[in-house]
């Protein structure tokens, strides 16, 4: 079950300039953005969160770990044969992130585009539904309760916080993030840590994989590294009798659910124009069912919907009106057409497209 998220979403269309967030952001920053300053000049993983219009850098040891309630900003930055770098940004949006974190992350995400050259592909993440892409940029992603207000705040002394954690994926990738503590948490596909501070337990669902039950014991040994190796971790099978401890933290024993379903829903193939050739913006469909990359104009930004993913393509020769409005433009096309509003969207530029991109023309 997905619960209702705490903003809309598919309001968070700040790509044009002048509205009221736009100055709140613009004066937070005093019309620069120092977060920026390191980017672009060396090739690694870099990690913000937005903080009252405020875009702060996420400390070393905390990359990898998002809290639910904030939204963040990541760029990626890789080094190419010959030497330039090439980017791709993130912007990642969690369940009770506010209006304004989840549109100033989409507004800051353009803005660092623009601050290295235009030339990076964006990303805009959902929780619960991230792209393969981002997840593989973690060695452990992990999803944790709390915001601003609660997080990055260390431990002190032997003092924990119990929390159950979901340990879920496939081969490619396995995720992690913290569910309620009941055992209408578990299920029996996937894998559960209870951490009690200094006793963790991992309980592996009679469905699980093998993947996930290895990725649990990493991530419980990295719980353990983190405490100074003063935790113990025991292991478990769904079914065995001797978890009187694990089952009392949950509220008590009970039925497990049988393993979660994952239904894919595959959508029609669709080709929409943005341009302000005419003078003011208008967004008119050009394609749909059969669409052909030949169809694309330069001079326009293109929102193209693969039945996955929904691109918006930016012409070499569009204006920056039209490269501004191109996220906007994306999002408020899943709102007009009933789409999930937490399916993918990607920017991409004209002359670097993915192989994801050229695919939906297949």
């Amino acid at each position: 079950m997905i619960k209702q998220r705490a903003y809309d979403i598919s309001k968070t269309n700040v790509a044009l300039i002048g509205s009221d967030l736009d100055h709140k952001i613009k004066a937070a920053a005093a019309g620069k953005e120092p977060a920026w300053a390191k980017t672009g000049k060396e090739a690694g993983t870099y990690v913000w969160r937005i903080e009252q219009f405020i875009v702060t850098e996420v400390p070393k040891n905390m990359v990898g770990k998002f809290y639910d309630g904030d939204a963040y900003i990541v760029l990626h930055s890789v080094k190419n044969a010959g030497g330039s770098l090439s980017h791709t940004i993130h912007f990642w949006l969690g369940d009770g992130c506010s209006q304004d974190e989840a549109g100033t992350a989409a507004y800051k995400t353009v803005e660092l585009d623009e601050f290295l050259g235009g030339g990076p592909v964006e990303y805009r993440e959902v929780q619960g539904f991230e792209s393969n892409l981002f997840l593989s940029l973690f060695t452990n992603f992990t999803i944790l309760h709390g915001g601003v207000k609660s997080g990055f705040k260390h431990v002190e002394g032997e003092s924990y916080t119990n929390r159950l954690l979901h340990v879920h994926g496939d081969r490619k990738m396995v995720y992690v993030d913290e569910v309620p503590m009941s055992v209408s948490s578990l299920n029996q596909g996937d894998v559960f840590i209870l951490d009690m501070g200094l006793k963790l337990y991992q309980w592996n669902g009679s469905k699980s994989s093998g993947a996930e039950r290895i990725k649990a014991g990493q991530y419980a040994a990295a719980i353990d590294s983190e405490r100074s190796g003063k935790a113990t971790v025991s292991v478990h099978a769904e079914g065995d009798s001797d978890l009187a401890d694990f089952w009392k933290a949950l509220g008590g024993e009970g039925a497990v659910q049988p393993p979660l379903e994952h239904k894919v829903v595959v959508r029609e193939k669709a080709v929409w124009k943005l341009s302000d050739a005419s003078g003011k913006l208008t967004f008119s469909q050009i394609s749909k069912g059969s669409i052909a990359k030949a169809s694309l104009d330069h001079a326009d930004v293109f929102i193209v919907d693969s039945g996955a993913t929904v691109f918006a393509w930016v012409g070499n020769k569009t204006t920056q009106t039209e490269r501004r409005g191109a996220l906007g433009y994306a999002t408020q096309y899943l709102v007009d057409n009933n789409l999930p509003i937490t399916t993918n969207v990607v920017r991409v530029i004209d002359g670097g497209e993915s192989p994801e991109f050229e695919a939906a023309f297949k």
